[in-house]
């Protein structure tokens, strides 16, 4: 039996960010994976020694005050 993936969310998935190198010039972080990919196959993907780095997004974490209330 194939067991297919459902969908769980409709929310955005903005767990990356991505670093786009291209030699010569300056690497270019992009937020959205679907913009990377647009750049990608219209713009780079015949460039000799283009690469991307996937990057961790900076969490932005909370203060606390001191636990539960």
């Amino acid at each position: 039996m194939v067991k297919h993936f459902k969908q769980t969310s409709d929310g955005l998935y903005d767990r990356h960010d991505y670093r786009l190198n291209i030699p010569g010039s300056e690497s270019v972080i992009i937020e959205d994976y679907e913009l990377l990919r647009s750049i990608w196959f219209e713009k780079v993907r015949n460039y000799t020694g283009c690469t991307v780095d996937v990057l961790d997004k900076k969490q932005n974490k909370k203060k606390s005050n001191g636990g539960f209330k």
